[in-house]
């Protein structure tokens, strides 16, 4: 799934790279919804053509991205049952895990999902629960600190097994879910605008970004199957461009993985 902003891009890119070895015939496209951006003021951004500016509506929106682009119907016609879902910004992701659709399987659910204890408290993921009685993630963001500082009778956080999107569906789950609208989450974000032709480059946050997010459509099956993985063989996200989380980090945790694979074998 891409977005209107990345779309030619990312297009341009596997195409350049030879999609890596894959079969060029096997890899489809598809581009995700956008929403307005609201400015705190609670006004419409413009662009420079005058036009309401937009952004994309967040990694929710695949669900009703594949249905509404013919990507499931795709995936029936070849009788495809189960669907990992992932974020592209993780190079330690285990995807297509042998073990977590086997016990998907064996518990008798629909959605699965990968998981890594949280290195601390404040850890900016997502962290697993339970609301309502239904299987949720609650977001970093929106998780008060003495929630995030909470342990159980064995030390261990509460609130500290990570969402790492690394998510299987049974591709029946994901055509019911498909049909649901999920709720949208804020995002206070800086965002350059025009206004009476010049643009605007604003000093700080300026403007709400709103997104679905994908562990929002867990509500909609009674439980979930979550297996817990490890850091060193499943995190090596790339979230900021220098510093912790970013590619430099990324680089070193993706070699360290292999370097252990090699000494093992």
């Amino acid at each position: 799934m891409t977005s209107r902003e990345n779309h030619k891009e990312t297009v341009q890119f596997l195409e350049e790279k030879n999609y890596f070895g894959y079969p060029k015939q096997s890899v489809k496209f598809f581009t995700q919804g956008e929403l307005p951006l609201i400015s705190t003021e609670g006004k419409l951004l413009l662009d420079e053509k005058g036009n309401i500016k937009e952004a994309s509506d967040g990694n929710g929106s695949i669900y009703k991205a594949m249905q509404e682009k013919g990507i499931l119907e795709d995936m029936k016609n070849k009788n495809i049952e189960w669907v990992y879902i992932s974020s592209v910004d993780n190079v330690l992701l285990q995807l297509v895990e042998p073990v977590l659709l086997g016990l998907t399987i064996a518990q008798g659910n629909e959605i699965g999902s990968k998981s890594i204890v949280k290195n601390s408290p404040k850890e900016r993921v997502g962290a697993f629960c339970k609301k309502n009685g239904k299987p949720a993630v609650i977001e970093y963001s929106e998780l008060p600190e003495e929630m995030a500082y909470l342990v159980d009778e064995t030390g261990e956080l509460v609130f500290g097994e990570s969402h790492i999107m690394c998510n299987l569906y049974a591709i029946s789950a994901l055509e019911r879910i498909a049909k649901e609208k999920l709720p949208y989450h804020k995002a206070l974000k800086k965002i350059p605008y025009y206004e009476k032709g010049k643009e605007v480059i604003p000093e700080r946050e300026n403007a709400y970004k709103f997104e679905a997010f994908i562990f929002d459509a867990f509500q909609y099956v009674d439980n979930m199957t979550i297996l817990r993985g490890k850091r060193e063989e499943d995190f090596a996200p790339v979230k900021n461009a220098e510093g912790i989380d970013s590619p430099k980090t990324a680089t070193q945790l993706y070699e360290n993985y292999w370097k252990t694979r090699k000494e093992i074998f």
